[in-house]
């Protein structure tokens, strides 16, 4: 069965059509209207070898944050779906990424539970128009979504860009590792209590 989910969203601030193809082959299309965005995104689906098609409509000229934010729902809610029951897959993944002076780690576990943590560097500034603090709307957001557990540490690091992507390809990483197939479990869901959804 093909691991693969379309989501459609439509608010007053934003009009979001994404396509998450876990086990997709192909360059990936991004169209936030946030650029800085978009180039994580592309990390991120980089990484994690998997095929995103996002296609966003904001009311960018207000702020960034509705777009970043319902991208986050959104693709959260693609991860879901695309993963249905989770039976035999690793569930837990974890990467630590450096990025030249930046080191992220980041650990998911596919639980069915939301929860996220994040601690390091406050990340608070700018990276040209990009607010540095929706990163952690957007990942708040997906963790939510895709009811998934998610932590994040930024060890250290001086550049802003860098510290932000090497969390968004922390991130694709620790993904594929956590929803790859897991052998031993012969299509078992991984939890003692029979289920993870």
């Amino acid at each position: 069965m093909e691991r693969k989910a379309t989501i459609t969203r439509r608010t007053s601030e934003t009009d979001i059509k994404i396509s998450l193809h876990i086990d997709g082959q192909g360059p990936s299309r991004i169209f936030s209207g946030v650029p800085f965005f978009d180039h994580m995104l592309s990390a991120m689906a980089r990484h994690g070898r998997f095929l995103l098609d996002c296609q966003c409509t904001g009311d960018t000229e207000v702020d960034d944050h509705h777009t970043v934010e319902d991208v986050g729902i959104c693709l959260g809610k693609a991860i879901h779906k695309a993963l249905g029951e989770k039976s035999g897959i690793m569930r837990f993944g974890e990467a630590t990424v450096p990025m030249d002076d930046a080191l992220a780690q980041l650990a998911v576990d596919l639980s069915g539970r939301a929860y996220f943590h994040y601690s390091g560097q406050k990340l608070s500034g700018r990276i040209g128009a990009y607010s540095e603090e929706l990163t952690i709307e957007f990942l708040r957001a997906l963790s939510t979504n895709a009811e998934l557990n998610l932590h994040v540490i930024v060890h250290h690091g001086e550049n802003r860009h860098h510290i932000h992507e090497a969390i968004f390809k922390a991130l694709g990483i620790a993904l594929r590792r956590a929803w790859a197939e897991d052998v031993t479990l012969e299509g078992e869901i991984p939890s003692t209590k029979g289920t993870v959804s």
